[in-house]
């Protein structure tokens, strides 16, 4: 199936249900779920641990499987993990061994992409996040923040239509993490890689977002995840998180992430 460029980056989550066996019989992690992202949107995801933020990312990563429902990436189902979507959690996953330039290239190689367009292309994205002067350092020798900074190069080098991104700053030091938030703004704008965003965070969500998906239930609360808000977020791209309309929309969104586990809203 040939998908057109309209296509490419659009995500849609249609009715999505992920169920697990258990002791006791079958457990909903999350029910009900259907959202929408256009190419070249960023959508964070936003709720209380055990919502099933990370269950819908790792579905439409095809690292697991959907129960019921339909999830589809470029308008082709989502069956199994693909190069159409880049995944960074919030350990690197880098390999000790190699060096910045090696962990980036290496995704590549496995593909079957040539040694020579491989450098350039590793060159081209370790350039994107800032690291020219490190290619050729090895993770130990790096910071935290600058080792995510390769992961993200190491993905964006695999040049995906979607992003999928899983509290990637959530074990970083606040300074790192602003300067990493920053970043990612801007390379997300030279790219134009559709993301999907979850974090904790209520304050990065709304700096780094177009929409803020607001998760609530989970088995702890009785009632499976779902979506009970999406929120658009219209403060302009350069945004102030001391501003006073910023804290009225973080304040706005807190108060959906912790009302009662059942509440349903759109």
């Amino acid at each position: 199936m040939i998908i057109s460029e309209s296509h490419a980056g659009r995500v849609v989550l249609d009715d999505v249900r992920k169920t697990y066996a258990a002791s006791s019989g079958s457990v909903d992690a999350v029910a009900g779920v259907s959202l929408e992202v256009l190419p070249g949107e960023f959508v964070a995801i936003v709720g209380a641990s055990g919502c099933g933020k990370s269950t819908v990312l790792r579905m439409l990563a095809g690292f697991e499987s959907v129960t019921a429902g339909t999830a589809s990436v470029g308008g082709r189902p989502v069956t199994r993990p693909g190069p159409d979507r880049g995944v960074v959690f919030q350990d690197y996953g880098l390999f000790p061994w190699l060096t910045v330039a090696e962990n980036v290239r290496f995704g590549l190689r496995q593909r079957g992409v040539t040694r020579g367009i491989a450098r350039q292309r590793a060159e081209e994205y370790i350039a994107l996040v800032g690291l020219e002067r490190f290619a050729d350092r090895f993770p130990g020798q790096l910071s935290g923040g600058m080792q995510q900074r390769v992961a993200i190069a190491r993905v964006l080098a695999n040049q995906p239509s979607v992003l999928l991104m899983d509290e990637p700053f959530g074990a970083l030091d606040a300074l790192t993490r602003t300067q990493l938030q920053r970043e990612l703004h801007r390379i997300v704008g030279e790219t134009g890689t559709t993301v999907l965003f979850v974090t904790h965070s209520i304050e990065e969500a709304v700096y780094l977002a177009d929409r803020v998906v607001v998760m609530t239930g989970g088995a702890s609360h009785g009632v499976p995840g779902h979506i009970s808000r999406i929120v658009p977020v219209d403060l302009g791209e350069h945004r102030d998180v001391n501003a006073s309309d910023f804290n009225a929309l973080e304040r706005e969104i807190a108060a959906l992430v912790h009302a009662p586990a059942g509440t349903r809203e759109r």
